[in-house]
C-alpha cells in the first residue's frame, strides 16, 4: 500500500453513513500516536474549567489513582472504537461510562464541552504536528462519531458539524477557563504521571516539554509560568519533525488500539471491560451523596 492510498479509501466512503469505519482508519492506521497525544491533551484541558477540575480533585481519581484513571479512560473509550456501538463490548463500555458519570452532579454543559474536546483537539493537533492534515471526510466522520457517542451518553444539544463543535469549545473555554486550586492539583498529578513513564533524570525536561505544548489560556488558567521561546520552538519543532519522518515511512499495515499503548500499565494480564473504571460508594471520598438535578441524563445504552 502506498502512503496516501488509505486516504483515497477514506474519501470513497460516506462520512455520515461510514463514520465508524472512517474514524477507525484515521485513528488506528493513519494517526494512532497523534490521536493518543491529542486525546490526552483534550482531557487535560478540561481540568481548566473549575467545575470539572474541582470535581476531579474531589474524587481523587486523578491524584491518588492517576495511572488507573488514565488506563481505564483510554480503554473504555477505545473499546467503542474497536468494537463499535452495537457490539456487546461497546455497549458494556458505554454503560460503565454512564454509570460513573451518574454518580456525580455533572452539568450537561460540562459534558458537552468534554465531548467537544474529543472532536476539536485531534484535528488541531494533527493539522499542526501530523504527517498530513486531516481531510474533510475524516473531520466530518469524527464529528458524527462523537455526536453518536454523546447521544449514547444522554448529552443534550450536541453540536452538528465540526465547525459547531469548534465554536462550542472556544466559546465555553473563553467563558469558563479559570483558576482553581483543586484543578491545579489534578493538573500537577497528570504531569507527574506522564513524566513517570520515563527515566527519572528526564522528568524536569519532560515537564518543561509538556508545558511548551500548551497554549497560553491553558497555562494562565493553571498559573504555570510560560516556557521560554527557545524551549517552545525546540519542542514544537521536534514534534513537527516527527510528523515529517512518519510521512516518509511505509503506511501501517495493522491497526493500533489504545490497549496496545505502552503507557497502559495497569493490566499486564488483561482486563474485563465491565470491571474498568470506578465504582463510587455514596459517602466515601470521591462520591457525594445522591446528587441534585441538572446533570446530563445518560441512558444505559
Amino acid at each position: 500500500m502506498k502512503r496516501f492510498e488509505r486516504l483515497e479509501q477514506i474519501r470513497r466512503l460516506d462520512p455520515e453513513r461510514d463514520f465508524l469505519e472512517i474514524y477507525r482508519l484515521t485513528a488506528t492506521f493513519e494517526f494512532p500516536w497523534d490521536y493518543t497525544r491529542a486525546l490526552e491533551l483534550a482531557l487535560y484541558r478540561t481540568y481548566a474549567v473549575p467545575s470539572i477540575g474541582r470535581l476531579l480533585a474531589e474524587t481523587a481519581e486523578l491524584t491518588d489513582r492517576s495511572q488507573k484513571r488514565y488506563d481505564d479512560t483510554a480503554l473504555l473509550l477505545d473499546t467503542v472504537v474497536e468494537h463499535g456501538f452495537g457490539s456487546e463490548e461497546g455497549r458494556i463500555a458505554i454503560r460503565r461510562i454512564n454509570q460513573m458519570h451518574r454518580s456525580y452532579d455533572i452539568s450537561n454543559d460540562d459534558m458537552r464541552y468534554v465531548l467537544c474536546t474529543f472532536v476539536v483537539m485531534p484535528k488541531r493537533w494533527i493539522d499542526t504536528y501530523g504527517w498530513r492534515r486531516l481531510s474533510r471526510h475524516e473531520t466530518a466522520a469524527a464529528a458524527v462519531y462523537y455526536r453518536t457517542l454523546g447521544q449514547h451518553m444522554g448529552i443534550k444539544e450536541i453540536p452538528g458539524a465540526y465547525e459547531e463543535f469548534e465554536r462550542c469549545l472556544d466559546d465555553y473555554e473563553e467563558a469558563n477557563f479559570g483558576w482553581d486550586k483543586g484543578a491545579r492539583e489534578v493538573s500537577d498529578a497528570t504531569l507527574d504521571l506522564m513524566a513517570s513513564w520515563y527515566p527519572r533524570p528526564l522528568v524536569p525536561v519532560l515537564r518543561s516539554a509538556t508545558l511548551a505544548l500548551l497554549d497560553e489560556p491553558l497555562l494562565r488558567a493553571f498559573r504555570y509560568d510560560q516556557p521560554g521561546a527557545l524551549t517552545c520552538s525546540l519542542v514544537r519543532g521536534a514534534v513537527r519533525f516527527r510528523g515529517r519522518v512518519v510521512r516518509l515511512m511505509p503506511p501501517r499495515s495493522a491497526p493500533h488500539y489504545a490497549r496496545q499503548n505502552w503507557e497502559i500499565k495497569g493490566y499486564p494480564d488483561g482486563y474485563e471491560v465491565a470491571e474498568l473504571g470506578s465504582f463510587p460508594v455514596p459517602g466515601v471520598r470521591g462520591c457525594p451523596l445522591p446528587h441534585k438535578g441538572g446533570s446530563a441524563s445518560a441512558p444505559a445504552e
